[in-house]
């Protein structure tokens, strides 16, 4: 049992973490998650298509390393 509990404490700190990130990263120019170079957007009158190409693509690469890194034994 101890290791779900280390995995639950692991867990929501992550989650703090990236709420906090989430919360602030619009004062800091270097965290835009969400409006990177390479994000599809088409406005066309009131209709608006956005596509988070580059942010997808970024998120993917980190959680598969994280996966990586903490599925090795």
């Amino acid at each position: 049992m101890p290791e779900i509990g280390k995995l639950l404490i692991l867990t929501g700190a992550l989650l703090i973490v990236l709420g906090l990130a989430f919360t602030f990263g619009d004062r800091f120019s270097f965290f835009r998650v969400g409006r990177l170079p390479g994000d599809m957007v088409y406005r066309r009158g009131n209709f608006t298509f956005y596509f988070p190409l580059v942010t997808s693509l970024l998120l993917s690469l980190i959680l598969t390393a994280l996966f990586w890194f903490f599925g090795r034994r």
